[in-house]
Formats: structure tokens, sequence, C-alpha cells
């Protein structure tokens, strides 16, 4: 398996690494990394660089004038170059947590590194226990200010989860409107030499495409990119040929618009409508937070290559040809793409381009797939089902419940609209709130994690937070016009993590604070009323140093216990795979016979095939702790062979809150709507392959 530099290490970093490859590998690597980057074309970049549809028709232009254009133009320019190039493609992609990335791959680097959440104990028991995790025991880093600070206080550590939690939420927001504008503007294209096609027949052919798009998405990143890359690298070739005819053909001096001034003149003219304008503006740059959030799905030199080497020059050319055209043609803008074709071209470009739009919906629906799959596993956003669709990309994943759910959302955002340019006004209120999420969790990490100094990073923070501050303050006045759709999906999935969060976190403190100490478990099986019964039994616990309070009320209830019997504890760690030799850890119970507790350490990409697995790991345990010619090894193993024939059971406890009549309404309310979405989830023990008549369940309530 390739390795990657990963776990937000510094470009630095990167760079000593790739020193020491061997010059063959660094060529096969080079080649792997150039079509990887031909695969990116097909997933991550379809959003950015079909933007040129729908930016112009979503602007609120009235009489502009040529010098409204090149500010236009000019304001483009610098969004891509700055926001695209500069933030994401040189710093925010370095920022990876094992090749993942997105907002909440940043809070889970800030977790590994300083105790400010549930997630620091699980990568800490990571660096510990795992070889290939080189940076070291987090006790034994050095804090900074920054880092003390949000340690010890709670109200600073609830916002940077809640900004995360709302960069996870609103990157999906972004997921549903991206396939529906992407989509509708292509096909609208069918009005231009065909004025009476109906709205209902635009409607109808978009969600017919959107729904064969969401039932390709089984089928994996992979095989999807196959089939995509080839559409998108048509379209990312012809329309920079086009826009290059057009700029010679209406306007060649368009490239005097990157100079800043006609920035400043243009807000000068026309002060807050100019401002109000930036609302359409920002389009020209959505998708790009896919590029940090699909990262998972491929690597960071891919990404690179792929963005410096096609999207962006395509984009700047492609811009600088359509406002050419609409400076000779000024009121042509609300149809700015397709009235700048070429005659000879249209239909191949209006072909070309809905195929393109279709692949364009790809990129924010695998960058959904990425962030649940993190918050899921990270226990952050209820269990749904994720699928490794890839042997050699852990980052490939498949949710069928987001994929349904993102398919209904888009189909209804379709039809509730009916316009690309009303979905426009919707669109970019959640497209610059995650960037902007984005530049506040990348500061901290900056300070935290890579070291840099506060003054460097502030020269990072400063002009892009005030930039997008001011994205942000002129998006905001498209929601009364349909930005608070996006805004709403945002919000209510915030709650939902929110309330599965908290409700975790309660049921930890319980379990932590009523936990039977291993040391006590001697004398809970010494009374007379617990008898130890023929079979195998696998308990599944809880928490690692102890035994959850299942474990009593189950005793108590049942009154016995297997004469070989196995706590297991599961930890999924924030790593892909886990070395076989470090995935299991056993340790006898001193002084009671056949009882024994189990660790099982996870990668998210990791299968577990359970009886076999600890029935080995324990044979080698006997072994190492009794001396290879001891007779205590034939005597357990005949133990543990005897109880297995008898039969083996797998036992497991499920807790549910009893909300009291004096519970605070704060607790009645995110704890009931906890249990609703615990009762609706899927199990949260992985799909081992344990047979039906194997399993029992048994459960209990947890006093609120």
């Amino acid at each position: 398996m390739d390795v990657e530099v990963g776990d937000g290490e510094s470009p630095a970093t990167g760079k000593c690494f790739a020193r020491c490859l061997p010059r063959e590998s660094s060529n096969r690597g080079f080649l792997r990394d150039f079509i990887l980057a031909y695969k990116t074309l097909g997933v991550v970049f379809g959003g950015l660089v079909t933007s040129p549809l729908y930016v112009y028709p979503s602007m609120n232009l009235k009489s502009p004038t040529e010098e409204d254009y090149l500010g236009i133009y000019s304001i483009m320019f610098w969004t891509l170059t700055l926001i695209g190039v500069v933030k994401y493609i040189c710093i925010a992609l370095n920022a990876d947590d094992h090749g993942e990335g997105g907002t909440f791959a940043l809070y889970s680097l800030l977790c590994k590194h300083i105790n400010i959440g549930s997630l620091q104990s699980k990568s800490v028991n990571s660096r510990t226990i795992f070889s290939y995790n080189s940076d070291g025991p987090m006790v034994t880093e050095t804090r900074n200010k920054l880092g003390k600070f949000l340690e010890k206080n709670i109200i600073a550590q609830r916002i940077v989860l809640f900004i995360a939690m709302s960069g996870v939420c609103m990157l999906i927001g972004d997921g549903i409107l991206t396939p529906a504008i992407s989509v509708l503007s292509a096909i609208e294209g069918l009005r231009g030499p065909f004025p009476s096609v109906s709205k209902v027949v635009v409607e109808g052919l978009s969600v017919a495409v959107l729904l064969a798009l969401f039932l390709l998405q089984k089928h994996g990143t992979s095989r999807v990119s196959f089939l995509f890359s080839p559409i998108m690298a048509t379209w990312t070739f012809t329309t920079p040929i086009i826009g290059l005819y057009s700029l010679l053909k209406y306007y060649p001096s368009i490239f005097k618009a990157l100079s800043p001034h006609y920035i400043v003149h243009f807000f000068l003219r026309n002060k807050s409508k100019g401002w109000q304008l930036l609302g359409g503006t920002i389009l020209c740059i959505t998708g790009a937070e896919a590029m940090f959030a699909d990262l998972g799905h491929f690597n960071r030199r891919s990404i690179q290559m792929a963005f410096l080497l096609t999207i962006y020059p395509s984009l700047i050319l492609t811009y600088a040809g359509q406002t050419a055209y609409l400076i000779r043609n000024l009121n042509d803008h609300s149809d700015g793409f397709y009235k700048f074709v070429p005659h000879v071209v249209y239909w191949p470009m209006f072909i070309i381009a809905t195929l393109a739009a279709i692949v364009a919906s790809q990129s924010l629906i695998s960058a959904s797939f990425s962030v649940i799959k993190q918050s899921v596993l990270l226990d952050y956003f209820p269990r749904v089902r994720i699928i490794h669709t890839s042997q050699k990309k852990e980052g490939e994943v498949y949710s069928p419940e987001t994929n349904y759910i993102l398919m209904v959302l888009c189909v209804l955002i379709i039809l509730y609209f009916g316009d690309g340019k009303d979905i426009g006004n919707a669109f970019g209120v959640v497209v610059i709130l995650v960037m902007l999420i984005t530049t506040i969790l990348l500061t901290i990490v900056m300070i935290i994690v890579w070291r840099t100094p506060i003054i460097i990073a502030m020269l990072y923070f400063v002009p892009f937070f005030i930039m997008e501050g001011v994205y942000t303050s002129a998006v905001f006045t498209k929601i009364p016009q349909g930005g608070w759709i996006p805004f709403a999906i945002s919000i209510f999935l915030a709650s939902i993590m929110f309330a599965w969060h908290y409700g975790r976190q309660k049921k930890l403190e319980y379990e932590m604070k009523n936990k039977i100490p291993i040391d006590c478990l001697n004398e809970l099986l010494s009374t007379p009323q617990i008898q130890r019964v023929p079979g195998l039994c696998f308990f599944y616990n809880k928490i690692e140093d102890g035994i959850t309070p299942l474990f009593g009320h189950y005793l108590k209830t049942m009154r016995s216990l297997h004469k070989v019997t196995i706590f297991i504890t599961l930890r999924y760690m924030l790593v892909a795979k886990v070395y076989s030799n470090e995935r299991i850890i056993i340790r006898k119970v001193v002084g009671i016979d056949g009882v024994y507790e189990c660790v099982i350490h996870c990668g998210y990409a990791d299968s577990i095939v359970l009886d076999q697995q600890i029935r080995d790991s324990l044979e080698q345990h006997i072994k190492m702790n009794s001396g290879e010619f001891s007779p205590h090894i034939e005597e357990e193993n005949s133990a543990l062979e005897n109880a297995e024939n008898e039969g083996v059971v797998h036992v497991r406890g499920k807790a549910n809150f009893h909300i009291s009549k004096s519970s605070i309404l704060f607790d009645k309310i995110l704890l009931g709507f906890y249990q609703f979405l615990h009762g609706n989830c899927r199990s949260a023990l992985p799909n081992m392959g344990i047979p039906l008549h194997q399993r029992v369940e048994f459960g209990m309530l947890y006093e609120t």
C-alpha cells in the first residue's frame, strides 16, 4: 500500500520524505500521481470548472458598462488566484489527517495534539501503540499558549467543535445545490435555439439526469472517475479555446483587468451595488472546498497538478473570453455562457456542457461521502452504512443512505426553484461560509500543530478572513431570495450532530462514573448466587480501563457467567489499517479462571473476522505467558476448546436514557432527540459475520 506524508505535516517535512525515496520509486510515484491527476478531473473539479455556466447569469446586473465587466473579471481572477491557488493548493492541502481532508479532518488533527475533546483519547492510543504514527505520544509535546488556552477553556473547545460541525454540515448543503444548479444551467441551453421549450421539460430532463447520476454512485469513485474524466477533460480543454477565440475577436486587451486598480474603481463607482454583486462573483470559486474535502479519494500531489496545469488556466481563459464577449454585448449576461459560444460549435458544446454538468455534481457528492465517513468514524454523527469501494485507496467510500437523501433533496431543489439563476441566489451562502470556517480552523492548526509563528500565521489569517468576510456579508443578502434553504439544511444537520455528540458524551460520563473496576470482578463472581455455566461468551465492553455498568446489570439479571468469557473492547483508530500483529491485545484477568480482556484496534478500512482472529491471539497469549512446555498451555487451550464446543454466544448491551420529569428542559429535548436517532441508526458493531443464533442483546436504562 502506498503511504503518503500525512497527519498534517508541514510541506518541508514532505520534501524531506521525498528526498529519501529512491529515484525509481519517485518516477513510479510521478506516473501514479499523473494518472490520479487525470482522474481528479472527473471527481474533484467538476463543480469548479463548470462554474462559467452560471456565474454571470446569477449576477443581478442592471445596465452594466465596460468598466463594470473589467472590474468583475479582475475580482474573479484574484479570487481564483488567492483562494484557489494560495489558500487551498499551497496551504490547505498540506493540513491532511492521514490523507483525509475537510474541516472535520482539521478538527481531528487538533484533537491529536491537544486535549480538546473525546477524540483525544483515541488519538493518544493511536500514537502510543502504533509505530507508523511517528509524531510520538501526545503527552510529550510542549503546548503553546493557544493550545493551553483551548485545553483549559471548555467554552473555547465547544466553539471550535461547533465551527467544525458547521463546516461539515454546510459542505453537505453545498453538495445538495451543486448538482441542481450545474445540471439545470446546462439543460437550459435548449432554450437558446428552441425558445418554445417549456420550464417543465427542462425540469424533467434535469431530474432524469440527476437520478441516473446518483444511481451510479454505488460503483465507487474509481469507476465513476474512469467514466467521467474524459468528459471533464474535453470540457476543460475546449472552453478555454473558445475563450481565447472570443477574447481575440471581441476584446484582445482583456488582461489589463488583472491590475487590482480595476477592482478599486469598480467599488468606488458602484458602491453598495458593487458589494451586492460579490454574491454572484463568489460562484467562480464554488467547488474549491471539494478539492480539500475530496483529498481522501486521491492525494495531495495529484490534486495540485490537476489544478495548476489544467483547471486554473482553463478558468482564467474561459472567464476572459466570456467577459470580452459581454463587453461588446453588454446586456447578454443573463445567458453569459451559451451566447459567447460560436454558432458553429453550439450543439457540440451544448452536449459537452450537459455531460460536464453531470460530472460537476460528482465533486460535492464524493465530498459528502468523505465528511460523513469521518463524522461517523469519530462518533459525531449517527451510524450509517459506509462502504469502502477500493482496495487500494482507503478514502474511496460510498454511503447508500447519504446518497439517496442527497438525491431526494436535489430533486426537490430543482422542482422548487426551476431555474438556474434562482438557485444561484441560494448557492453562494454555504459556499463562502465553508471557506471561512476552513480559514479559521487552518489558522489554529498552523499555530498548534505546525508551530507556525503567530506573525506568519496572521499573514495568512488576516487577508483571507477579511476577503471571505466581505464575501460572506454580501451573500447574506441572498438569504431571503432562497439562501435560507441550504442554511436551514445545514442548521438541521448541525442539530443532529450536536444532539448525537451530546448523547454519546452523556453515556460516556455515566459509564465512566459507574464502571466496574477489573479488580472488583473477582469479588462479584465469588458470591454464591453467580454460577459459571458451560460455553464461550464474547461480551462487548465500551470502556477500556474497566467494565461497563451494563455487565453488572447482566450479571444481576442472569446470575451466571460462561466458563470462558472474553470482554471485547473495539477501538476505532484514526488510521486506514492496523498491522495484524498490533490489532488485538489480550490480557488474562488475574485470579479468575477463563476470563480475559481483549482490545481490538481497527482502522476504518479493516475487516474483522472475530472468532478466528481472537482465537489465534488467545492461543498466542497463553503460550507466551505460560512458558512453552508448561502444562498450563494444554489446560487453558483445552478449556477454551471445550467452551467453544459447548456453545458460543456474543452478548451486547444497549443502553437508553431514562429521562425523568425532574430533568432540565435542555436534556429532555436533546436526549429525547438522541434516543430517536439512536433507535433508528445502524448497530455499533461492525458486520463481523456473527451467526444470528449466537447473538444476544439486552437493555438497560441510564438515569439522567
